[in-house]
């Protein structure tokens, strides 16, 4: 059975930084595509980056892009989120999910983390 766990969230002011972790067991070597959605109160679950375990081909949303940067460590199982210039719009849970296909769509993801709340605010 897999297994998904985040850690990495917490309070920062805009401009800031933070690091997300995503623990992964039980099928790592499986999956096809890894990464991360968040969920604004109010507002639906989107994708926010990915990467793909065999090639490290990664995906960025573009609310995203030049801010936030998807790594992965293979031996320790673990795939991070380095997100970078904070602004309040970040604000959200964030989930790491995992997929045995190429889809990087919520309804295509196979496992779920419960999320971890980044919060963005002075």
């Amino acid at each position: 059975q897999g297994q998904l766990v985040e850690s990495g969230g917490g309070l920062v002011q805009p401009g800031g930084s933070l690091r997300l972790s995503c623990a992964a067991s039980g099928f790592v070597s499986d999956v096809y595509r890894i990464g991360w959605f968040r969920q604004a109160p109010g507002k639906e679950r989107e994708g926010v980056s990915s990467i793909s375990t065999p090639y490290g081909r990664a995906l960025y949303a573009d609310s995203v892009k030049g801010r936030f940067t998807i790594s992965r460590d293979n031996a320790k199982n673990t795939v991070y989120l380095q997100m970078n210039s904070l602004k309040p719009e970040d604000t959200a849970v964030y989930y790491c999910a995992a997929s045995y296909g190429d889809s990087w769509e919520v309804s295509g993801m196979d496992y779920w983390g419960k999320g971890t709340l980044v919060t963005v605010s002075s």
